[in-house]
């Protein structure tokens, strides 16, 4: 399977911060390290370029990243310091999603060791999400007709806000996303399918919803090709997310989703999204889960 991925994934900021930046080059390295994905297989995207970003995002948001003139109240907003490092790895993080998606319609599977930055609205970031990678992505592959009907699939703790406003007159993309009812954003736009679960919900209950939704969804619209934001912050010692699965309820959650989208045959995109646990290792050890799992459907 490839993956999109650069080193300039992290851009440094304060040790004390919450973001783990940390974890797109520790997830490469136990991804390489443990021999499930090939070194041959991992894809380096460049910037991506600004024509592709002002298909979601407007002029002077784009400009106010890329030369650092954010006002204060958008800087506060987005929750992470800007640099140019910051903005560098933005792009590539964008860019990194549409290779994923091509990579996808071609092979049948592929991920981004990144992405999912669906806080991202047109004309500021949220959430610590600077550009929204998915929705450029998918502007870009149905202008080039790549694509057509395409489906969303986010399981972040946290709603889909910016995705799901960015698409919210959009009958082709359909968007879903199952997250805690009491988190983050508070203001919630409505996807096409919003799940909102309440606090301390755990492994059987979260599986049984996703599983009813997926089917639900698969029975009435057929994608063209399918992104997947494995989000890690469901679980029960995630800093965030005030839900309470487990490490194995979180690696069933991901078998289910991969396996229902691969039973129809769309290809698929894997990307990160969100994810706050107690320690570094543990965060890179939950996303790796995802990706060992792709590769017994990749073939």
């Amino acid at each position: 399977m490839r993956v999109s991925y650069a080193p300039s994934y992290y851009a440094p900021i304060p040790d004390d911060h919450i973001f783990p930046m940390g974890k797109f080059t520790g997830l490469h390295r136990y991804l390489l390290d443990e021999e499930i994905i090939a070194p041959g297989n991992i894809v380096a995207p460049s910037p991506v370029d600004m024509t592709n970003l002002l298909t979601v995002h407007t002029n002077n948001y784009a400009k106010g990243i890329l030369e650092g003139t954010l006002d204060r109240k958008k800087s506060r907003r987005l929750g992470l310091p800007w640099s140019r490092r910051l903005a560098l790895r933005s792009r590539l993080a964008v860019q990194g999603t549409i290779n994923a998606a091509l990579m996808a319609l071609e092979d049948g599977m592929a991920g981004n060791l990144a992405g999912g930055t669906h806080h991202a609205m047109p004309d500021f970031g949220e959430g610590f999400c600077v550009f929204n990678d998915v929705a450029v992505a998918v502007k870009v592959l149905q202008q080039s007709m790549w694509a057509s009907n395409i489906l969303i699939i986010d399981c972040d703790v946290h709603q889909g806000n910016g995705t799901a406003e960015i698409f919210k007159n959009n009958a082709e993309v359909f968007t879903f996303s199952i997250h805690g009812a009491n988190n983050y954003p508070f203001k919630k736009p409505p996807s096409s399918l919003d799940i909102g679960l309440p606090d301390g919900t755990e492994d059987k209950d979260y599986l049984q919803v996703l599983g009813e939704a997926l089917h639900k969804i698969f029975t009435q619209f057929h994608p063209d090709l399918t992104f997947y934001l494995g989000g890690i912050d469901p679980l029960e010692t995630d800093q965030l997310g005030r839900l309470s699965l487990s490490i194995d309820g979180l690696k069933r959650r991901d078998e289910l989703v991969i396996r229902k989208v691969k039973s129809h045959d769309v290809p698929l995109v894997l990307l990160l999204s969100g994810g706050y646990a107690p320690t570094l290792k543990e965060t890179v050890e939950a996303h790796a889960q995802m990706y060992g799992i792709a590769q017994k459907y990749c073939y």
